[in-house]
């Protein structure tokens, strides 16, 4: 039962015969020119990741510039606001007192709060959404405030 090769495609086709030159070793030769291809490439490959990495510190660079004389401009503002304003200044820094002696009061209602309901914190999602509802809220606009008072008082 003899088959003929030329019947099936060359994808199907295997030389296995001693002649075959693809399975020979490769010379010195031939291995130390593609060695030296390869590690120009990666030089090549490296040389480009480098002036790409120059251009992303060089971009930071200016953003962060950029952001100090925001920052600066504004801390300008707001000293000259505050010089502006010195009765206004004060009242801000007794205001801030005040209302942190007052935070001080509703953080440790928060706390004594989830521990006396910490079972239904947990197992409850309607017990959490009412801490939240009540908690939540105030907090967030309390230390709006406390933040606003502390850039106005300085």
């Amino acid at each position: 039962m003899a088959h003929d090769p030329a019947q099936y495609s060359p994808v199907f086709s295997i030389d296995v015969s001693a002649e075959a030159t693809s399975n020979a070793p490769p010379r010195p030769a031939e291995v130390g020119a593609a060695l030296i291809a390869l590690t120009r490439q990666l030089i090549e490959s490296q040389q480009k990741q480098n002036q790409l990495l120059d251009q992303i510190l060089q971009v930071n660079k200016q953003v962060l510039q950029a952001s100090n004389q925001a920052n600066s401009q504004r801390q300008n503002e707001l000293t000259q606001w505050r010089n502006a304003h010195p009765k206004l200044v004060r009242s801000c820094k007794e205001a801030l007192e005040t209302l942190s002696t007052v935070q001080t009061g509703f953080l440790q209602n928060l706390a004594d709060e989830v521990a006396d309901s910490k079972d239904g914190l947990t197992d409850s999602e309607y017990v959490f959404a009412e801490f939240l509802d009540r908690y939540g809220p105030r907090m967030a606009h309390l230390n709006g405030v406390l933040q606003v008072l502390n850039h106005l008082s300085g």
